[in-house]
C-alpha cells in the first residue's frame, strides 16, 4: 500500500526545470500540531506575564495604602499620647483640689459594681470635671468664719471704672431711635477706649465672651449668694471663664463693642437672677461721680 502524500512542484525561473517534492500527510500533520502547540505556549506565557504584572501593580497599590495607614496610625498614636498626658494632668489637678477642699468621691450603685470593671471617664467628661472644679464656688467649701470674712469682699461696692455716671437704671428712651421706652438694666459709666475695668468684688468668672443682645464683649462674675456683676461693651478681656478674681483686679478695658453710640462701660448687678440698681452699691464707694440726666449723650 502506497503512502499518501502531497506533491509540491517547484519551477526554476531561469532554467525552466521542474522539481517535485513529495511531502507525506503525516509530516504535514506533525508540523501543524507543533505550530498549534507553540501558539498555545506563547498565549500561556503572555497570559502568565499579564497576570504577574497585574499582581505586582495590585501589590504596589496595597503597599502604598498600608504606608498611608501606618502614617495615620502614628499620628493618632501621638494624639492619644498627648491626650493621656492631658488626662494625667487633669487627674493630678483634681486630686489636689479634692485634697485641698475635702471633696470625697462616692460610687453610686450596688456594692459589687467595682467588680464589673474599672470605670474610666471619657476625655470630654474629664474636661467638664476640670471646668467644674475651676469654677466651683470656693466660699461654699470654707468654714463659717472664713465665709463671713469673704462675704465682705464679695459685695460689689467698688467703682469699676474711673469715670462719670452717664446713664441711670430704669426706664429710658431708646438711644438710637429716640422714641419709645426701654428698661435700662444697669448704669453706664463714661471712659475712653482702653480705660481699665476693675472687678467690684471677689468671685468666679462665669462668662467671658461675645454676647448677643447688644452687650458685645462681656464678662460676668459670680460673687456667690446669688449676686452677679455684668461688665459689657468691652474692647479687651483679661480674664477667662472659670477664673477666680479678686476685688479690684483688672477684668478688661472700656470699648464700643455691641450696641453703643460712644465708648463707655455698661455695668449691671444681678441678685438671684434679677437686675438691681447698681447705684445702691456704688453709693457706698469711696468716689461716686454723677451728672444731670440732661447731660446723658445716649
Amino acid at each position: 500500500m502506497k503512502q499518501e502524500y502531497f506533491v509540491v512542484v517547484l519551477a526554476h525561473s531561469l532554467r525552466g526545470r521542474l522539481r517535485r517534492i513529495h511531502i507525506p500527510h503525516q509530516a504535514v500533520y506533525v508540523v501543524l500540531a507543533l505550530a498549534l502547540l507553540g501558539s498555545i505556549s506563547v498565549f500561556g506565557f503572555v497570559a502568565s506575564y499579564a497576570r504577574m504584572a497585574w499582581k505586582v501593580a495590585n501589590y504596589n497599590a496595597l503597599k502604598r495604602e498600608a504606608d498611608g495607614l501606618r502614617v495615620r496610625y502614628q499620628n493618632l498614636q501621638k494624639v492619644v499620647n498627648q491626650t493621656d498626658k492631658q488626662l494625667a494632668s487633669l487627674e493630678t489637678y483634681a486630686n489636689e483640689v479634692s485634697l485641698a477642699y475635702g471633696i470625697k468621691q462616692k460610687l453610686e450603685g450596688p456594692t459589687d459594681i467595682s467588680a464589673q470593671g474599672k470605670l474610666i471617664p471619657s476625655f470630654a467628661e474629664s474636661v467638664q470635671d476640670y471646668d467644674f472644679l475651676r469654677s466651683a464656688n470656693a466660699m461654699a467649701l470654707l468654714s463659717s468664719p472664713a465665709r463671713r470674712f469673704r462675704s465682705v469682699a464679695s459685695i460689689p461696692n467698688l467703682w469699676p471704672v474711673d469715670g462719670r455716671l452717664i446713664g441711670g437704671f430704669g426706664p429710658r428712651q431708646d438711644p438710637f431711635s429716640g422714641e419709645g421706652q426701654e428698661i435700662h438694666k444697669g448704669v453706664d459709666i463714661s471712659g475712653e477706649v482702653g480705660t481699665p475695668i476693675h472687678g467690684t468684688a471677689d468671685g468666679i468668672v462665669r462668662f467671658a465672651a461675645w454676647s448677643a443682645g447688644g452687650y458685645g464683649w462681656m464678662v460676668v462674675v459670680d460673687h456667690g449668694g446669688g449676686i452677679e456683676t455684668w461688665y459689657a461693651h468691652m474692647s479687651k478681656m483679661y480674664v477667662h471663664t472659670g477664673q477666680e478674681v479678686r476685688r479690684g483686679e483688672f477684668l478688661g478695658a472700656v470699648g464700643m463693642s455691641g450696641r453703643v453710640t460712644a465708648p463707655h462701660l455698661h455695668y449691671e448687678v444681678h441678685v438671684n437672677g434679677r437686675p438691681m440698681n447698681p447705684y445702691q452699691y456704688l453709693v457706698n464707694a469711696s468716689v461716686v461721680r454723677q451728672v444731670a440726666k440732661s447731660e446723658f449723650p445716649f
